[in-house]
């Protein structure tokens, strides 16, 4: 696959339908690389008439690994997060969102519609309040703006995140690690089979799995604590999709989001969707997909 030099970071990307057609720029969550989007939810969005780009972040699949810059001990920063100490990051989430604005300019995207989960709902945010200019719309899904006010994670759901993963090159261990957080924060209602879920699991680690990457990674986001100064000064149109079942990012943290931007004069569409987790699950990508089609189609030209 192809990739761009970005903010000074490689960044390896991907794209499905037609350039000519507007851009839906696809920004992955904590840890994962482009292959936790679901192939058949980048389809729906090409079928639907435009141009999808997805791309591994830093510290991510193929993208540039730094691991120059140390592996945090995630047990110790929980620690001081916990009780309010100042967490350094090797970089922000900030940086990150420089990276994106990075690669819609390498790829030379006219204003694409960025699309964020979780992480990548928080760095699209970032983009979309800070380069108003560079995105026509934001869909933040299963994301937050990191305040303390907002419930915490169910405590399976959070163990499940910070335990350790195995080593780098134990391909079924990390296999297996994936499949039982997915399990873990994914929709109770609609858990994917294991049929499904197995080479899912198996195609985003062979794209590369980086755990001290996403040591960094998680970082970032503590480090950032709550951003809804940044988040309130988003103008472009946004929809908030957030799932009903979610025990890792809860529903209040949706709805504080779309909250945030709408109390500030933004143009802001909160929707729960029933069934939905921590993940897109497949019987719901029809649904999924259909709002953030007609979230796109009512941003005016």
């Amino acid at each position: 696959m192809p990739s761009v030099s970005a903010n000074g970071i490689a960044l390896e990307y991907e794209t499905l339908g037609e350039p000519k057609n507007p851009t839906i720029l696809l920004v992955m969550g904590l840890g994962a690389n482009m292959r936790l989007w679901p192939s058949a939810f980048c389809e729906k969005l090409a079928a639907a008439g435009f141009h999808v780009v997805r791309f591994d972040n830093r510290d991510a699949g193929r993208s540039t690994q730094l691991d120059h810059l140390g592996t945090p001990n995630i047990a110790k920063e929980a620690l001081k997060y916990l009780l309010h100490l100042k967490i350094r990051s090797p970089y922000t989430l900030d940086d990150m969102a420089a990276d994106t604005v990075a690669l819609i300019d390498a790829l030379g995207l006219v204003k694409p519609h960025i699309v964020g989960v979780s992480m990548g709902g928080m760095i699209s945010q970032n983009v979309a309040a800070l380069h108003p200019d560079k995105v026509a719309s934001l869909t933040s899904i299963m994301s937050t703006t990191g305040s303390r006010k907002l419930p915490r994670p169910e405590r399976r759901a959070y163990k499940a995140l910070i335990s350790a993963p195995p080593k780098r090159g134990d391909f079924e261990g990390a296999v297996r690690h994936l499949m039982f957080l997915l399990r873990v924060i994914g929709s109770k209602t609609n858990p994917s089979p294991e049929e499904e879920l197995r080479p899912f699991c198996e195609r985003h680690v062979a794209q590369g799995s980086n755990p001290p990457g996403a040591a960094r990674q998680m970082l970032a986001i503590a480090a950032a604590g709550d951003r809804s100064k940044t988040i309130a000064k988003i103008r472009v149109p946004t929809l908030v999709l957030h799932g009903a079942e979610d025990p890792l990012l809860r529903p209040p943290c949706g709805a504080h989001t779309a909250r945030v931007i709408r109390d500030a004069g933004g143009d802001v569409k909160h929707v729960v969707v029933g069934g939905m987790g921590h993940d897109l699950p497949t019987r719901l990508l029809d649904l999924i997909t259909g709002h953030i089609v007609d979230h796109i189609h009512r941003v005016p030209e």
